[in-house]
């Protein structure tokens, strides 16, 4: 199945454009910007990445610099008004490029997409459907941490049992939260600007989320810091790198229970 990294705010129409694309491709939201969006690159390697435009006038324009100087083999697919379109214009003119203009249907998206990915619509659509089809199934786990080599050896150890989404700071994994709510997050402790104990406290401040089970995950090993995390009274806690078994183990324990 192919991933598409979905950039943009999350909003109604960006809530609806990843709800129907994800019937047929792998997609992961990213915020515009730039530093980010080029940490989820190297993380996702997606195969196309779309752009909303909503709100265009705040949105980082180094973002495009940086796709075409650094990822020209990806295409990219823009989607906003008229108006929010033509501050990025100059873009267009390469191939790797592409806008629709807003409002758009679903089914003009899907083409487009196809397109950009040199695919069959039909192929899509069969692929997204086996895929469903093999993790109908599966409980979502959310990781969590600032350390894309973390990130990328969690989800490979995680994914043969369960569908794995992935974020690179507290306010993405808030953002992902609302987007599709996980059945438990494996949190790290340790983060710049919004570490653990900050996200775990906005997750249980809203009702919708407050009884998602949180892991914690950190990488000090002293009684004062784990007597810390111990006090936020998590679900879990490992240190890292946690040993495979033993964290699968804990996991299902804890699913099996809620």
């Amino acid at each position: 199945m192919k991933k598409i990294l979905l950039v943009g705010k999350l909003n109604t129409v960006v809530k609806e454009t990843n709800k129907f694309l994800a019937q047929y491709f792998h997609v992961q939201l990213c915020s515009e910007n730039a530093g980010v969006l080029e940490g989820m690159m190297k993380i996702v390697n997606p195969d196309l990445v779309l752009i909303s435009l909503i709100g265009a006038y705040n949105i980082d324009k180094s973002i495009f610099f940086m796709l075409s100087d650094k990822y020209a083999q990806i295409p990219v697919l823009t989607i906003g008004t008229k108006e929010e379109s033509e501050a990025f214009f100059q873009y267009y003119e390469e191939s790797q490029f592409e806008n629709l203009i807003r409002p758009v249907e679903n089914t003009v998206i899907m083409e487009a997409v196809c397109r950009k990915l040199r695919i069959e619509q039909e192929e899509a659509k069969k692929h997204g459907a086996e895929e469903k089809g093999e993790n109908g199934g599966k409980k979502r786990i959310l990781v969590v941490d600032d350390n894309g080599t973390a990130l990328r050896t969690m989800k490979a150890m995680l994914e043969e049992y369960y569908e794995v989404a992935i974020a690179i700071s507290g306010a993405q994994a808030m953002t992902s939260i609302g987007k599709k709510r996980p059945d438990l997050i494996l949190l790290d402790y340790e983060m710049p600007v919004c570490d653990g104990k900050m996200t775990l406290e906005m997750i249980r401040s809203d009702e919708e989320m407050r009884d998602i089970p949180v892991i914690f995950l950190t990488a000090v090993n002293d009684r004062a810091n784990i007597e810390a995390v111990l006090r936020l009274n998590p679900a879990g806690y490992f240190l890292k790198p946690a040993v495979k078994e033993r964290l699968l183990g804990e996991i299902g324990r804890i699913l099996n229970e809620t």
